[in-house]
């Protein structure tokens, strides 16, 4: 064999070992890709079950209050009816835990929720040592401090050697921590694991301050017994994320409630209403027809009916008539949307495609 063969030869079969080892080729951006382990149980038993465990507040105005007749109302109890609609077709398969600041976490790690949507706040401890994953934020916040008008406080500077009603386990009493030492400013800390005994003590006067997210604020200042007494401070002392939060290793549930919240939202950019949401059916908009399960079976990417957001917005409504039910301008609430309208509003909630 000649000298050249022998190269012709070599270099062919080097090619061939380097083929038979590399790697296999990257999957496509839109191919399916092996489900992970744990993925899907959540929403199986939640369907043996029937009802969607939630874990929800109780004493907080406009986001999640147990009313005189046992029900549960806010602005965060809705999107646990959103997610039952979602599944069942109906908006009150649903189990209410009523859960402290202290305990949610504990709750939602041992099974005993399937789902926080509490007035929770997205950290990075959170997200990681506590073995969660929080959804797309649906309520921007910061926290804030309430005093009595008459005391001539205003900054927190004034506040130097005050005592502060705070709740426990929260991050609120982190970050009020943080806030006073980076002033150089002292505080001496009323701590209390209920948010009405922390409201207690500050109505009674045990407190020269009390502070939580500014949402908490104006809605727990309704029920004081003379809210014009009390002001919020202008001061903004953090941020605040908040929105639901289910637990790590089943990545099936974390899809439903994520877009259970991005269906709201699309709804209302779409102004697709709880109301009209029948006039959009048979639209020409290959966009709405996808999000009304008439096309594209985006249901069953995620393992529900292709209705599901349909049976969402007729059953619950988008983000906008949530927010304007519970803490719009004819509420007792009454919380400035803010940050918290659509993008194409001026504020932060922008939904991906459901496509």
């Amino acid at each position: 064999m000649s000298n050249k063969m022998t190269r012709v030869v070599s270099a062919t079969f080097i090619m061939v070992l380097l083929v038979a080892c590399a790697p296999a080729a990257p999957a496509a951006d839109d191919s399916a890709a092996a489900a992970p382990s744990g993925y899907g149980t959540t929403l199986s038993a939640t369907q043996d079950r029937g009802t969607v465990l939630c874990g929800s507040a109780y004493s907080v105005p406009g986001f999640g209050v147990v009313a005189e007749d046992g029900s549960h109302v806010g602005y965060d109890v809705e999107y646990c009816r959103a997610i039952s609609a979602a599944i069942f077709g109906e908006a009150d398969n649903i189990e209410f835990h009523d859960l402290s600041s202290k305990v949610r976490f504990t709750a939602l790690g041992s099974g005993e929720v399937d789902v926080l949507s509490r007035t929770t706040t997205w950290t990075l401890t959170r997200d990681t040592e506590l073995a969660t994953n929080f959804v797309h934020t649906t309520f921007y916040d910061g926290q804030g401090m309430m005093v009595r008008k008459d005391s001539g406080l205003s900054t927190l500077e004034d506040l130097d050697g005050a005592s502060i009603c705070v709740t426990t386990g929260t991050t609120t009493e982190l970050n009020l921590a943080d806030q006073f030492a980076a002033g150089g400013l002292d505080y001496e800390p009323i701590l209390f694991e209920e948010a009405d005994d922390t409201w207690g003590a500050y109505e009674e006067g045990r407190c020269d301050g009390v502070t939580t997210d500014k949402s908490g604020l104006n809605g727990r200042r309704t029920l004081l017994q003379n809210p014009k007494d009390h002001i919020i401070m202008e001061v903004t002392m953090s941020k605040e994320p908040l929105g639901p939060v289910v637990r790590h290793g089943d990545d099936q549930w974390f899809d439903i409630v994520q877009w259970t919240v991005f269906a709201m939202m699309q709804a209302e950019e779409f102004g697709i209403t709880s109301s009209n949401v029948d006039t959009f059916k048979g639209s020409e908009n290959p966009n709405i027809r996808k999000l009304l399960g008439e096309e594209g079976e985006m249901g069953q990417k995620l393992g529900l009916n292709d209705d599901w957001a349909y049976n969402i917005i007729k059953l619950v409504g988008n983000m906008g008539e949530a927010y304007d039910q519970h803490l719009g301008p004819n509420t007792p609430t009454a919380i400035p949307r803010g940050l918290n309208r659509l993008y194409t509003d001026g504020g932060l909630m922008y939904p991906p495609p459901v496509r």
